[in-house]
C-alpha cells in the first residue's frame, strides 16, 4: 500500500481503488501535533465513528466499505473506505455559545454572518442550530478561517451550498437528539463531504471527541465552565498551566493530563453506545 497523506490524527493509504483510513494516537491542538499520544485514541475515534455512520445512515450516505477488511496491524482502528472527492468546506454546525462561535459572537454579535440575539453568554444554547462554515486548510498551511454562506455559495454553486448545509443540520439534529437521550449535549460538531460519481457522502470522522464539543448534560450551566468530554482538557491545560505561543513544537502532555484526556474519550465511548471499553 501507498502512503498518500499524513494529518494531523489519520494516515490515508491506497490500495487498489479504495483508501485505508487509519486513526492514530495523535493528538492536535490549536493546529498543532502534540508529542504525546492519547493510549487507544485512535481505536475509540475509530469505533465510535463508526457507530455513529451506522445510526445516521439514512440522513446521508457514507464513505465505509469495511471495518474489518484491513490489514491485521491496524484492527480496530482502520477502515476500508470509498474514494471521495472531497469538498473544500468545512462544514460545522452550532447549537451552543462556546470556543471560537463564542469570540465571533463577542466580537461582532453574529457567527459567519449569522445575527444573534444579545444577552448570550458562554454555554447558551443558540435560538436555533446555525450553519457556521470554514475553510479547509491543509496541514501546515494555516488556520481554517470562517465562512459566510455566502462565500460557500461563491466557491461551490447556490445548489451545492445549500445542500451542504442541510446535511450538515440535520446531522447535527439528528445527532443531538441521539446524544441527549445519553445525558450528553453536542455543542458543536465539524462533518467532511466529499463526491462519489455526484453524490454527497460523509468522510473522515463522524460525531466523536475529535470534530465535536461534548458536555455533561446534567451539569450544563449558561454561563459557567462547562465539564467538557472531549479534548478541550488540554486546550485548558496549556493555557492555564504553560506558557506554550501554540506554535510547533508542541509541549510534552504530563500523565495525568494523558489519563484525563483518555478517560473523557472512554466515557464518551461508552455513554453513547452503551458498550464498555475494554
Amino acid at each position: 500500500m501507498e502512503l498518500l497523506h499524513s494529518g494531523k490524527v489519520r494516515d490515508v493509504y491506497a490500495d487498489g481503488k479504495d483508501l485505508i483510513l487509519v486513526a492514530s494516537d495523535r493528538i492536535s491542538i490549536y493546529d498543532v501535533i502534540l508529542p504525546t499520544p492519547i493510549p487507544d485514541k485512535g481505536k475509540i475515534l475509530t469505533q465510535l465513528s463508526l457507530w455513529w455512520f451506522d445510526q445516521l445512515s439514512d440522513v446521508v450516505p457514507n464513505h465505509v466499505i469495511s471495518s474489518t477488511d484491513v490489514p491485521q496491524e491496524w484492527q480496530g482502528r482502520a477502515i476500508r473506505c470509498e474514494r471521495l472527492e472531497m469538498v473544500m468546506v468545512e462544514c460545522i454546525a452550532r447549537g451552543y455559545l462556546a470556543g471560537s462561535g463564542l469570540k465571533d459572537y463577542q466580537r461582532d454579535g453574529a457567527i459567519c454572518g449569522v445575527p444573534l440575539p444579545p444577552g448570550l453568554v458562554e454555554g447558551s444554547r443558540l435560538p436555533e442550530p446555525i450553519f457556521t462554515p470554514s475553510t479547509k486548510e491543509a496541514v501546515g498551511a494555516g488556520h481554517d478561517a470562517p465562512m459566510t454562506f455566502d462565500e460557500v455559495v461563491a466557491q461551490q454553486g447556490r445548489d451545492e451550498a445549500e445542500e451542504l448545509k442541510r446535511i450538515t443540520l440535520e446531522i447535527y439534529r439528528r445527532g443531538s437528539e441521539i446524544a441527549a437521550t445519553k445525558g450528553i449535549l453536542i455543542a458543536d460538531t465539524k462533518i467532511e463531504l466529499g463526491k462519489a460519481g455526484g453524490e454527497l457522502k460523509l468522510g473522515d470522522e463522524l460525531l466523536t471527541p475529535d470534530s465535536s464539543r461534548f458536555w455533561a448534560a446534567e451539569e450544563w450551566r449558561p454561563g459557567d465552565v462547562q465539564r467538557y468530554l472531549d479534548k478541550q482538557v488540554l486546550r485548558d491545560w496549556a493555557t492555564r498551566e504553560t506558557d506554550w505561543d501554540r506554535t510547533e513544537p508542541g509541549p510534552e502532555l504530563p500523565e495525568r493530563v494523558v489519563e484525563a484526556t483518555r478517560n473523557r474519550y472512554v466515557e464518551v465511548y461508552e455513554r453513547l453506545t452503551g458498550d464498555r471499553w475494554s
